[in-house]
């Protein structure tokens, strides 16, 4: 009987232990980790102004102010400087002459082509069509020599009255034109849903090619483009972007001009002036912002 009870007892364990060991296998099955491929992240759009690869583009108006400055006039019978010369812009009359692309060069107008080198930083292509006039009614210290007695007579006590035009007329209205490099930082400001204000800061330099209109002594006007020098600034922007392309930009800048080489002079005549002076100008219009690459 004692064989038999254990014999009995020898099964019932082992059934027993064989039941419990697949109950726990059964049971750390249950709670295995899930093992299959990480969902993907789907890639958000960038903010605009802002990621490598962007590019913008911009057209706008602007007003200009220049301070004073001596003007050096160098040809054949003359050598001499008008000094502390006023000279403003010249705006156009607003009008239909804003919008029609055919007048568009008649405007102080600006271009700006931008694309985004790396991440907030753009190299900046711009055109600054900027307008020279020197004021008519003033009269300026006059230093140097000028051997036509007529023009020569004009001069009384060191100073010329250039009210009456005779002896000169002084402008770039084709016009005082920039044509700068520059570079842009960029910040976001504020962002939502259909709306960004993006801040910049940079400088440019760049070369001047005016188209002067300048009448002196009673010559022929010269009135062609020249390289006449260089130029630099330091700018400033605000731009507000509305549903992530559309932009419209406010832009401040300061700046030095030095054109060393402007024809006064229809021919090809030695004639020429040289000025230097330091302006600013404002700026604002439209522009539209893209990618250059496609995000899922």
């Amino acid at each position: 009987m004692k064989k038999l009870l254990v014999v009995g007892l020898v099964i019932s364990n082992f059934v027993f232990a064989q039941r419990t060991k697949n109950d726990t296998l059964q049971y750390d099955a249950d709670y295995l980790p899930t093992v299959g491929p990480a969902p993907i992240k789907k890639k958000e759009k960038p903010l605009p102004l802002s990621k490598k690869g962007q590019m913008f583009i911009f057209y706008g108006w602007n007003r200009g102010a220049f301070s004073n400055s001596d003007i050096h006039f160098t040809g054949n019978g003359y050598d001499f400087q008008l000094n502390n010369v006023q000279a403003r812009d010249k705006p156009t009359k607003f009008g239909i002459v804003y919008i029609d692309p055919s007048w568009f060069t008649v405007t102080q107008y600006n271009f700006r082509l931008g694309y985004f080198i790396k991440d907030n930083l753009a190299l900046v292509l711009g055109i600054d069509h900027m307008k020279y006039v020197m004021k008519q009614d003033q009269t300026a210290d006059f230093s140097g020599t000028i051997s036509d007695p007529k023009y020569a007579g004009m001069v009384q006590n060191g100073q010329v009255n250039l009210a009456d035009s005779q002896f000169l007329t002084f402008e770039h209205t084709d016009g005082l034109n920039y044509e700068n490099l520059g570079l842009e930082k960029y910040k976001n400001l504020i962002h939502k849903k259909n709306i960004d204000l993006v801040w910049s800061y940079g400088a440019g330099i760049g070369v001047m090619f005016p188209k002067s209109n300048i009448k002196l002594f009673g010559n022929e006007r010269s009135d062609r483009f020249h390289v006449a020098g260089m130029g630099t600034d330091l700018r400033t922007s605000l731009n507000m972007v509305f549903w992530k392309n559309w932009m419209i930009r406010v832009e401040g800048k300061a700046g030095y001009i030095n054109m060393w080489d402007i024809k006064t002079t229809l021919n090809n005549k030695p004639d020429k002036a040289r000025q230097d002076f330091v302006f600013g100008q404002v700026l604002a219009g439209v522009g539209y912002t893209f990618n250059t690459k496609k995000y899922n």
